[in-house]
């Protein structure tokens, strides 16, 4: 699918020729009464329940102080927190008129969605930093989302809002979002600068300003422009994903990046009558299987870059896309039709899930034995998908500069029992360290974090060249494996000559991981250490570790006359959108310093 290949010309063509643009049923028809039926009578009295609460709750304020409280102290929970009270409120309140349809929430929506529109940024601190120009108003994901907010409680409740509020809502999304978006050409996730960077940002910002405007504008060549220029960005996006669907950002960020994605698919799709199609081709088709590829046990993801082992899939996304491409397997992933509005970012994801609700009954999807993804150099290995509790293993090989990135070379992570064992504990808290020249302090972003060696005291470096490459791949019936170069992960300065790094899941009995890891140094005796992350308890016995509890824990066996195991510990390390976690690095150390050596490290399920 080459999306580049839409001009203005044809793009114009088609939105001339489209039927009338109904994405949702309006308000007060029988097909928002068939929802409802469809939706259940408990999950609509809950969310009347929740919006009648709003009517008599104040808006959280949001003062200038606290949004320049990110400059002063790095942190983005305060004023993010509170705006996110404000748009849950917005959701809940909408979403009650669009369904109930008595009026009853039309002024304290109204309310809230002036409170919105007066907003000096829509932009949150972390993105902006500083306050907003009226001339120069900040774009990001949070000022693309708003824009579609408005833009579909417009649609969702027409005339029952004012004259004065549709306008309004028109003329702000037109400033804040659509112009700059059409104007400028320094806005990082467009493409449009010379290094050419995009992420999950482009699909979540150019899917809010295009729907925004296939709800508002009315001028066909200006919406056809609009519309060209966020396909040409989307065409960079689906550059991202490897030749199999693989993202290097992991599952969280399948969800927010490509999530959007579809979501503006869905009203391309609309809005041209679909003659502009984003599922068209193999490659979606194969990048919206991610989640079930990437699935380690039931509720268990790899949790590789900023991506967590218990990501978040919304029902409405998994839904359509499961009609969409005939991927039944999407629906089975666990996710609960729990029509919940506090949890959401945006209002396309409570709206969907009310629209597009799961089926009441769908099987469990198990997985496969085995996947792999030979861009990225993942490797996913099941030892029997059958039985949720067995063996699970996840390495991957990739480098060291890849979006969301941590210094993760070798990484892995074991499953057993249905507990993650040996972890990749994804995202750190976010904050202004986080993403600047501190990051690789944070024990989330380096490989201090994650089970990978230490080389002479040295970490993994940040950057494109520190990268693995793949030296053999193998699934049969009785291993999985994946070898890895390592060398080139490490800073020159950490004196190696060379480090491979085997990984292999044994499909023999209840299974075996084995990591072993050859090394050599450039020039005399290195020290070399082998780490284990874990957030279980650790024992440390005379001939092995034991690492968690009978039936959800492994045994780690290793030369006990030649190694020595010591432990790191650190506690309550504080994660974004997650309870803190304790972590524990379990080290493997050579008693006797060596030019070249050989560490193995064998781990069972613990009976």
């Amino acid at each position: 699918m080459d999306l580049r290949r839409w001009n203005v010309r044809h793009v114009r063509q088609v939105l001339e020729a489209a039927p009338a643009f109904a994405p949702f049923p309006p308000r007060g028809t029988a097909a928002v009464a068939a929802l409802r039926a469809k939706v259940g009578e408990a999950a609509l009295a809950a969310l009347l329940k929740r919006a009648e609460t709003d009517l008599a709750e104040a808006i959280p304020a949001l003062p200038a102080d606290l949004y320049l409280d990110f400059m002063r102290t790095g942190r983005r929970e305060g004023y993010e927190d509170a705006q996110r009270q404000r748009r849950n409120m917005l959701y809940r309140l909408t979403l009650a008129e669009w369904l109930e349809g008595k009026g009853r929430f039309t002024a304290a929506t109204e309310n809230i969605a002036w409170a919105r529109l007066e907003e000096t940024n829509w932009a949150w601190p972390a993105h902006a930093r500083n306050l907003d120009t009226p001339d120069r108003p900040t774009l990001d994901l949070a000022a693309a989302m708003t824009a579609l907010d408005l833009a579909e409680l417009g649609y969702l409740l027409g005339q029952e809002l004012s004259p004065a509020l549709r306008a309004r809502i028109g003329s702000e999304i037109d400033r804040r979002a659509i112009r700059p978006f059409l104007e400028r050409n320094d806005i990082w996730w467009l493409g449009t600068t010379p290094d050419r960077q995009v992420n999950n940002w482009t699909a979540v910002c150019v899917a809010g300003v295009v729907g925004a405007a296939l709800y508002l504008e009315t001028d066909l060549d200006r919406l056809a422009a609009i519309v060209t220029r966020g396909l040409h960005s989307l065409a960079d996006y689906l550059e991202t994903f490897d030749s199999q669907g693989g993202s290097s950002e992991g599952p969280d960020y399948w969800s927010y990046g490509f999530g959007n994605y579809v979501v503006l698919a869905h009203l391309l799709h609309a809005r041209t009558g679909g003659a502009i199609d984003l599922l068209e081709g193999e490659l979606v088709r194969d990048i919206a299987q991610f989640p079930l590829r990437t699935m380690l046990a039931p509720g268990l993801w790899a949790s590789f870059s900023d991506s967590d082992s218990n990501p978040s899939f919304h029902a409405g996304l998994l839904t359509y896309l499961a009609e969409r491409l005939d991927l039944p397997e999407l629906t089975g992933l666990g996710t609960r039709n729990d029509f919940m509005v506090d949890h959401f970012n945006q209002f396309a994801w409570p709206l969907r899930q009310f629209a597009w609700p799961l089926p009441e009954t769908n099987a469990a999807f198990a997985g496969s034995r085995h996947d792999w993804y030979q861009d990225m150099a993942w490797m996913i290995s099941r030892l029997d998908p059958a039985e949720p509790g067995s063996l699970r293993l996840a390495v991957k090989g990739g480098h060291n500069d890849e979006m969301h990135n941590q210094n993760d070379v070798g990484s892995l992570i074991v499953v057993s029992g249905g507990t993650v064992v040996l972890t990749d504990p994804g995202r750190g808290r976010y904050s202004k360290a986080y993403f600047g020249p501190e990051r690789y302090s944070n024990l989330f972003a380096s490989s201090r974090g994650h089970s990978v060696p230490v080389v002479n005291g040295h970490e993994q470096a940040a950057g494109g060249d520190k990268a693995a490459r793949v030296l053999r791949h193998i699934h049969d019936g009785s291993q999985d494996l994946l070898e890895l170069d390592m060398t080139a992960a490490y800073p020159a300065v950490a004196g190696l000559e060379t480090l491979k790094r085997c990984v292999t899941l044994e499909r023999s009995g209840a299974g075996r991981v084995l990591v072993e890891d050859s090394y050599a140094f450039a020039a005399g005796e290195g020290q070399f250490q082998s780490v284990l992350v874990t957030p279980l308890a650790v024992t440390n016995q005379a001939d092995a570790v034991l690492i968690g509890d009978a039936g959800s824990g492994v045994r780690v066996d290793f030369d006990a006359a030649g190694l020595d195991v010591s432990l790191d510990h650190h506690r309550q390390a504080e994660k974004q959108y997650q309870p803190a976690v304790d972590l524990t690095r379990v080290v493997f150390t050579p008693r006797q310093a060596s030019r070249e050596g050989r560490l193995a490290l064998a781990i069972s399920p613990l009976a």
